[in-house]
């Protein structure tokens, strides 16, 4: 997993509850890299892992709404630093459309290492968007927060079901639903 989600996570955490907590989490947590990440590291997505698990014990939250938070979080880190593929876009729908065929091959031409994960993506209806994600990480509730981020920036309201085709989360097809405006 690429340093710069780590990087990330560290921030989200020291924004909203300080250092002193993100210094427990990597002293807690027991890591292989000693918590010692760069952005353009790669580390075991294991270590991603150990420091949600300890953040829950810290917060007395469950990891799926750390993770989903930590999503919405994380993509506006990926519009202030990758805005360029963000703008190209003119709706949530046609960028969530363009992650597997357009963003995660200009991911893969930055970071040739980068282990993604794998969307198969339908458009049944107009107001209507079924993403299919496929991981070996597990990171379904980081893409539903990646995916409310995504929402929340083009201004769109909508609702998003998911289906765990496998309840450890490497297998899930979400359903992201355009409220109607009335």
């Amino acid at each position: 997993m690429k340093g710069f989600v780590f990087t990330e996570f560290l921030e989200m955490v020291e924004e909203a509850h300080g250092y002193e907590l993100v210094d427990k989490l990597l002293l807690e947590s027991h890591l292989p890299s000693g918590g010692n990440y760069t952005s353009v590291g790669t580390y075991d997505h294991a270590e991603m892992i150990a420091l949600v698990n300890k953040l829950s014990e810290h917060l007395n939250l469950p990891t799926g709404q750390l993770l989903r938070t930590y999503g919405r979080y994380m993509f506006g880190s990926f519009k202030r630093d990758y805005g360029l593929f963000i703008d190209k876009a003119d709706s949530a729908f046609s960028l969530l459309s363009s992650i597997q065929q357009y963003i995660h091959v200009e991911v893969r031409k930055l970071y040739p290492d980068a282990e993604l994960p794998h969307f198969t993506i339908t458009q049944p209806a107009p107001d209507r968007l079924v993403m299919h994600y496929e991981s070996e990480r597990k990171l379904a509730d980081f893409a539903h927060g990646l995916i409310e981020g995504c929402l929340a920036h083009f201004g769109e309201e909508a609702v998003v079901t998911e289906s765990r085709r496998a309840a450890d989360g490497s297998d899930v097809i979400f359903e992201i639903t355009k409220k109607r405006n009335e």
